[in-house]
């Protein structure tokens, strides 16, 4: 089959590599009908990856057909349209039945396309580890894309949303807004934000921001423009969706005494100089980590299929999978109006 291939910094390849197979009767073969770009994809394309393979498969946000089951999946047939969650666990502990997969007690957390051991999605076909419970139906009333939208970037940015602990009345600030940014924004007027400030040095980011309804400023200007719109006071919560140290500190910077920053951000450096004395001092609520996508699906899907939630609408680019190279240069360089990249096999 032919896939998008990681060899080193800035060096993905759409070449041919051996078409997935099952190695356990739980695994399901896909047959990719659409995969997706997401930031943290970049840091393997920086060479700050997660191991150090060359040559695997990259990618984790995937929709597509099912064309093989093994005989101990009996939820999915082929045939199911499914969407693939970034990560995967055993499916039979107790966290990955509550879908908090990347809590797996038997060591099966794990995330398509960071090495060898799991091959990503940015290909024709990808094998689906417990398969009944790492591939999702995709509900009636839902679209491929919005589908594909939920895999990942969606989920993710309600994550981060509700980790902030936005409530109705909320006063928020999202802190970058790439794709999953912009739906952070969309998730935190859905919880009844009264008000989001959407920060991003790039003119055409903040322009979206805008359109969806947040007040959207460059970080330069972000904290006092925010300290006198509130008269001193800051806001509520920040959701920081970037994982740099300047961004993470903007944040902790822009929240109120008893407010509550979320990180949601994939982080860069090893070490951060946490402000541990003034959080302390302020009763800052602070929280980190990873989305689980499986906990989150059953209550965007509902969202998603009202219309309060559009995640569709943050694709700008439709390419083929021969353009991945393309496609991953174009994304990495934010040029105006780049967002969300689809790919779909030739």
């Amino acid at each position: 089959m032919k896939a998008l291939r990681y060899f080193g910094a800035h060096d993905i390849r759409y070449e041919s590599m051996d078409d997935p197979v099952p190695q356990s009767d739980r695994d399901a073969i896909v047959q990719v009908q659409a995969c997706s770009i997401c930031g943290s994809d970049l840091h393997i394309y920086h060479g700050h990856g997660f191991s150090e393979d060359t040559g695997f498969c990259v990618g984790h946000e995937a929709v597509g057909e099912v064309v093989e089951i093994g005989r101990g999946v009996t939820r999915l047939k082929v045939g199911d349209k499914v969407m693939i969650p970034a990560a995967v666990g055993c499916g039979s502990c107790r966290p990955c039945r509550a879908g908090v997969v990347n809590l797996c007690e038997n060591g099966m957390a794990s995330c398509y396309g960071l090495s060898a051991q799991l091959q990503g999605s940015q290909a024709e076909a990808v094998r689906v580890p417990a398969a009944d419970a790492n591939a999702v139906a995709i509900p009636e009333g839902i679209s491929a894309e919005q589908a594909l939208m939920m895999t990942d970037a969606l989920a993710t940015a309600w994550f981060g949303a509700r980790n902030a602990d936005i409530v109705p009345g909320s006063s928020v600030a999202v802190v970058g807004l790439g794709p999953i940014g912009l739906m952070a924004v969309d998730s935190a007027f859905v919880m009844g934000a009264h008000v989001v400030y959407a920060i991003d040095p790039v003119p055409e980011r903040r322009a979206r921001a805008e359109e969806a309804g947040a007040v959207a400023l460059h970080p330069d200007e972000a904290l006092e423009t925010i300290r006198a719109a509130t008269r001193g006071r800051k806001l509520d919560c920040a959701i920081e969706v970037v994982g740099r140290d300047a961004t993470v500190d903007l944040a902790l910077r822009l929240v109120r005494p008893r407010g509550t920053v979320s990180v949601i951000g994939v982080q860069q450096s090893r070490r951060f100089p946490f402000p541990l004395e003034r959080a302390f001092g302020a009763g800052l609520t602070f929280r980190i980590g990873t989305c689980s996508v499986p906990e989150e699906l059953p209550t965007l899907f509902p969202l998603v299929q009202s219309g309060r939630l559009k995640p569709e609408r943050y694709i700008s680019h439709r390419l083929p999978l021969s353009q991945g190279e393309q496609a991953y240069a174009l994304f990495d360089q934010r040029d105006a109006g780049t967002l969300k990249m689809v790919l779909t096999p030739d």
